[in-house]
């Protein structure tokens, strides 16, 4: 009964993981360079799965789950990792080297499955190099997975959100390695297959985890940081907001908090916090509260966010904007989650940031 409940897990992962492989190549909102080469490591970590535990001896698919496939997944996996951080090493000559053990396993593996139809080897010696080069894989896998670790933690050109992400699913791939080590430890050793079995449920549980934070948010982090980038570039920040520097208010605070919100966008902070801004304003929390209350008949909370607002809305209202995310816009505009930025949008005008995008089409 285990063994069928497993078994039926492992094909609803598996569909998840092909399908996942298809919508990245095929959907404009995730479509790009970095999500073919991890569509093509889904596909590949997916089949791998399948092969491994449903039984293709004697069937033409018994020539794909030989180490051919190790080799290349290692390879496009180490790919997409040097893809998001922008690596140099993607412009060195010698980077295609790196697919020449996949070209190489291709050709020897070809020649011994010809070997089974005209038997010019012995079944021992063909069975050795099926052995040297399955382990040679699990080498050259640990190699990339964790020379792709050091390269993702020096790296300096993309957000902490995004190395999160990549060092996670980097640890991720790193314990299914760990965990096929054990497995053949297991196989060979105590003629058992359990680490084996937990192998699968760890290989289907990452393709259900990339569905949703490895793809879906991702790309909306992706967004959000092409958004900036473009912001910075065009500097088509809110420009309205930069001249509103308040001469009817008395306070010296207030009018340095203005500037720290027109000049430096502190906004866009989405752990912006009383706390930082007294800090930054010489001040304490409370003193802050009340002269904001007092002055503008806010509180620090509901001034912030007018700010967000409005940047959001500019975003929202920018025809440039629109192949992007409602999500990607609320965090490039200083929004800590979804929920937050469509709460306070609502409150403040009444309608959902979707509404107002599709309001703006139309006029």
């Amino acid at each position: 009964m285990n063994t069928i409940l497993l078994g039926f897990a492992i094909i609803v992962s598996g569909s998840i993981g092909y399908f996942i492989s298809i919508a990245l190549v095929t959907t404009s909102f995730y479509k790009n360079r970095a999500n073919n080469y991890l569509s093509l490591s889904l596909f590949l970590l997916t089949s791998l799965t399948l092969f491994g535990w449903f039984d293709i001896e004697d069937t033409v698919l018994e020539f794909l789950n030989n180490p051919v496939l190790e080799y290349l997944f290692g390879v496009t996996l180490f790919t997409y990792f040097l893809i998001q951080i922008q690596h140099k090493y993607l412009k060195e000559s010698w980077y295609k080297w790196l697919y020449l053990p996949f070209i190489c396993s291709l050709i020897i593996e070809t020649i011994l499955y010809l070997d089974t139809i005209f038997n010019f080897y012995s079944s021992d010696f063909v069975d050795l190099q099926f052995h040297i080069m399955d382990n040679a894989s699990f080498v050259y896998n640990v190699f990339l997975i964790f020379w792709g670790r050091k390269l993702i933690k020096g790296s300096h050109t993309i957000s902490e959100d995004k190395k999160s992400w990549l060092l996670r699913l980097n640890l991720f791939i790193i314990c299914i390695i760990t965990c096929w080590l054990l497995s053949t430890i297991e196989f060979y050793v105590f003629n058992s297959e359990y680490a084996t079995s937990f192998l699968w449920i760890l290989l289907s549980f990452l393709l259900w985890w990339v569905l949703y934070y490895g793809v879906f948010k991702l790309q909306i982090i992706v967004q959000k940081d092409e958004i900036h980038q473009y912001l910075v570039s065009k500097n088509t920040h809110n420009t309205q907001a930069k001249k509103k520097i308040r001469e009817t208010t008395v306070s010296k605070i207030i009018t340095q908090l203005y500037v720290l919100m027109e000049e430096e966008e502190l906004y866009k902070n989405p752990l912006l916090s009383r706390l930082d801004l007294a800090n930054r304003l010489g001040t304490s929390e409370g003193y802050l509260s009340q002269i904001i209350n007092q002055e503008i008949n806010k509180s620090v909370i509901q001034f912030v966010n007018e700010y967000r607002i409005e940047a959001a809305k500019n975003l929202l209202h920018d025809p440039v904007f629109n192949k992007y995310s409602i999500e990607a816009i609320g965090m490039e505009a200083g929004f800590k989650s979804k929920s937050a930025f469509y709460n306070a949008f609502n409150t403040s005008l009444g309608m959902s940031p979707g509404a107002y995008r599709k309001l703006q089409k139309k006029s």
